[in-house]
């Protein structure tokens, strides 16, 4: 089996290189896949000898998407709508990454696949559109809404705990926004697994949700770091209200992931195993 990534360098782009196996990939980065070029990127499409794509690449600057929502559309929206209508045309399976951001963030329930999408910030927005244009394509497809997604590469809120944990005896973080950190890891192998079951399966084509497990918030997620990573740094539980940011965040990103194990026999992962791999892969632990 051969699939067309785009997305290189990204936390999910490197994972997918990684975990790929006996799978080869024909990997598009931003030297030959310019996202801000639509009909450039779709043309790797249209003359791929793959069997089907995946689409890692997005524009996640949430803050800075406020004041740059033209071009995170161009990134989120336009370029990924023409990606899929391209491998609607070929015939090939399109996987694609989205977000819990599509929701509002209200509430205390895990968002069903079939949730109503009211986002409230422009990354949301230009992510459900997004969403909306691979449907519209008509093609096979999947859509993985996922959250919090975490990795040894790049920069990530591990990263950021790591090192201020390491210089300061207590950090002030967020606990009133719930959802569950997702290893990239984990979320490649079930790209790759979705991709080889589209591929036979067509009809299973739809919108899922994958997260890790269990539950947290970002504050929970930072006391398992340090005490993965032997760090002293106290938390100290603060609300959203207490740490303002240009966009707003939802505060449920809880995600119904049971269809994605039903149709594709894909369980969520438990993050806390999959920290201690990525603590490891950083030296953080002894």
């Amino acid at each position: 089996m051969k699939l067309l990534v785009f997305g290189e360098i990204g936390q999910l782009g490197q994972e997918l290189q990684l975990q790929a196996g006996d799978i080869t990939l024909e990997m598009r980065g931003l030297e030959d896949a310019d996202f801000t070029n639509p009909e450039a990127c779709a043309e790797w499409i249209r003359k791929t000898d793959a069997d089907a794509v995946i689409n890692a690449v997005a524009y996640t600057a949430v803050d800075k998407a406020e004041e740059d929502e033209a071009v995170a559309l161009l990134v989120n929206a336009t370029t990924p709508a023409a990606l899929a209508k391209a491998a609607a045309e070929r015939g090939l399976p399109f996987v694609h990454v989205s977000t819990d951001y599509v929701y509002d963030g209200t509430g205390t329930e895990p968002w069903s696949t079939d949730a109503p999408t009211a986002p409230i910030n422009a990354y949301g927005r230009t992510k459900l559109a997004g969403d909306e244009a691979v449907v519209a394509a008509g093609g096979a497809y999947a859509i993985l809404r996922t959250s919090w997604v975490v990795s040894a590469h790049g920069n990530n809120f591990i990263k950021t705990m790591l090192r201020l944990g390491a210089d300061r005896d207590k950090l002030t973080i967020i606990a009133d926004q719930i959802g569950a950190p997702t290893p990239a890891r984990d979320l490649a192998l079930a790209c790759l697994s979705i991709a080889k079951q589209l591929m036979d399966a067509p009809d299973k084509s739809g919108i899922y949700h994958f997260q890790g497990a269990p539950l947290a918030s970002w504050a929970d997620f930072a006391r398992e770091i340090f005490a993965q990573a032997h760090l002293t740094c106290e938390v100290v539980d603060i609300p959203t209200t207490d740490y303002p940011t240009p966009a707003a965040r939802p505060l449920n990103s809880r995600l119904d992931c049971s269809t994605l194990e039903t149709v594709f026999g894909i369980a969520q992962p438990d993050w806390t195993r999959s920290l201690a791999v990525i603590l490891k892969d950083l030296g953080e632990t002894a």
